[in-house]
């Protein structure tokens, strides 16, 4: 009875823990949608403190969807989101499949190279990129925005574990029935990394859509901007207007939190069997 009773104390202790770290969390969020609906007075206001509206104040959206056209930035965005998750999954899974799986001269090496990478800033290639970009004309474009997520060492990396996971023997049964490399590849190896392809397509995701110095700085027409470097620039407009701009923020989130939910499950999976061995 001790036992027992010792036991369900810990786990209530735990959950209260965890609820919580959860409310802390999502209390943020909370207070970014109820400041949307106040006014600009309610937003500031400290003596009283004000939590909840006095009254849904709808109108700070119309403003904000009046004076922005979102159905662009979404597209944007979007166009971009799917472009470097296509290519970034492509040519990571080709990459970590022929790191993990065949032998070549210098693969230690180069896969070291894809390492060192990851430990550079991203800031460094910006110049590189952009010249670029510049040379051959695409800027203010969806390739300019999608370009440096083409290629990822994250990805590399990522799936790399996965690969290096599965058995010999799937392969040396592919070779006995006459598969090639790429067939071993396509009909075999990926569809058993599915998982990690689809972690990887949900952290690519994430990362484009929080992407803000490449797009602020590669295209300078607002007809190709997307929600991140719009959002930069509505907070100099709005910057004493918090309803308003909490409104814009709302309206940004929300196709990244349904991604999420509709892939929560997939996402954790691939996280939790991704610590492969080396």
């Amino acid at each position: 009875m001790h036992s027992n009773r010792n036991k369900i104390l810990k786990r209530i202790g735990i959950h209260t823990f965890l609820i919580a770290g959860a409310i802390i969390m999502i209390f943020p969020f909370v207070w970014m949608v109820l400041t949307s609906f106040k006014t600009v007075t309610e937003s500031t206001s400290m003596n009283p403190f004000v939590f909840f509206p006095s009254e849904w104040r709808w109108e700070n959206y119309t403003v904000v969807l009046e004076q922005n056209n979102f159905i662009i930035l979404y597209y944007n965005t979007l166009a971009m989101m799917f472009w470097r998750v296509i290519c970034g999954v492509l040519f990571s899974a080709m990459a970590a499949f022929a790191f993990a799986r065949l032998t070549f001269p210098g693969r230690n090496f180069l896969f070291g190279m894809v390492l060192f990478q990851m430990m550079v800033p991203v800031q460094i290639f910006i110049i590189p990129q952009y010249l670029m970009v510049d040379a051959v004309g695409m800027r203010d474009t969806i390739f300019a925005l999608a370009f440096p997520g083409l290629v990822s060492a994250f990805g590399t990396f990522l799936l790399r574990q996965f690969f290096m996971q599965l058995p010999k023997e799937l392969e040396e049964a592919a070779i006995l029935d006459g598969a090639n490399i790429g067939q071993i590849f396509l009909r075999i190896m990926l569809p058993l990394v599915r998982s990690g392809l689809i972690a990887l397509g949900i952290f690519t995701a994430l990362f484009a859509f929080k992407d803000l110095m490449w797009p602020l700085i590669i295209n300078s027409d607002p007809e190709s901007a997307v929600l991140s470097s719009a959002l930069a620039r509505i907070q100099g407009a709005y910057s004493v207007i918090y309803p308003q701009l909490m409104a814009v923020s709302v309206l940004a989130i929300w196709p990244m939190l349904i991604v999420y939910l509709m892939f929560q499950r997939k996402f954790i999976e691939g996280i939790s069997t991704s610590g492969g061995k080396l």
